[in-house]
């Protein structure tokens, strides 16, 4: 959310706290409606307290109208949470951090101490991309050598596959599966 957008918010929720509060206290009568009206009264009518009072309200309707009907996510925002768009001669090209999740996921489960695999892919403003996948290993897992050649088959594999160069795989070992025994 872009600074403009946040004090706006924190604004309108002060607004709607103290009408919400004043509208209690008017319900419950423990404030008397004459007062309020009397306030408010002198507010309108008042020659300086009248022109703040509209200068403000003509902001909070613009900010209002921008809220509402401009979007705030920019264009650049957008392409980054699809995937990757590559250009050349002949058009363009979308890979989406979908197929590169499913990339790694087919990777890993080639491993054989692999049981589970889930993926996360982030990509920066340069196609720079990074992986975090969590995995569920078999008890018998050399986890340090799986994760070492995990990373590098899933770099080699999507650099091959889509051209892009990964900064960092990370890897989480969620979980050891427990062996399974045999009952005779």
């Amino acid at each position: 959310m872009k600074i403009l957008e946040k004090i706006t918010l924190i604004i309108y929720s002060y607004v709607m706290l103290i009408s919400a509060v004043i509208l209690s206290l008017l319900i419950f009568n423990w404030l008397d409606i004459n007062l309020v009206g009397d306030i408010v009264n002198n507010i309108i009518t008042g020659e300086t307290s009248s022109k703040i009072l509209l200068g403000v309200n003509i902001v909070f309707i613009l900010l209002s109208i921008k809220c509402i009907f401009f979007d705030s996510t920019s264009k650049e925002q957008i392409k980054e949470r699809q995937g990757v768009l590559l250009e050349n001669e002949s058009g363009k090209l979308m890979i989406s951090k979908e197929t590169i999740e499913n990339l790694v996921n087919s990777v890993a489960k080639t491993f054989e101490n692999t049981q589970d695999v889930t993926t996360r892919v982030e990509l920066d403003k340069d196609n720079n991309v990074k992986v975090y996948a969590n995995l569920i290993v078999n008890a018998d897992a050399v986890i340090k050598d799986l994760s070492v050649n995990l990373q590098n088959r899933v770099k080699e594999k999507i650099k091959k596959a889509t051209d892009l160069e990964v900064q960092e795989v990370n890897i989480t070992v969620k979980k050891v599966a427990p062996e399974q025994t045999t009952e005779a």
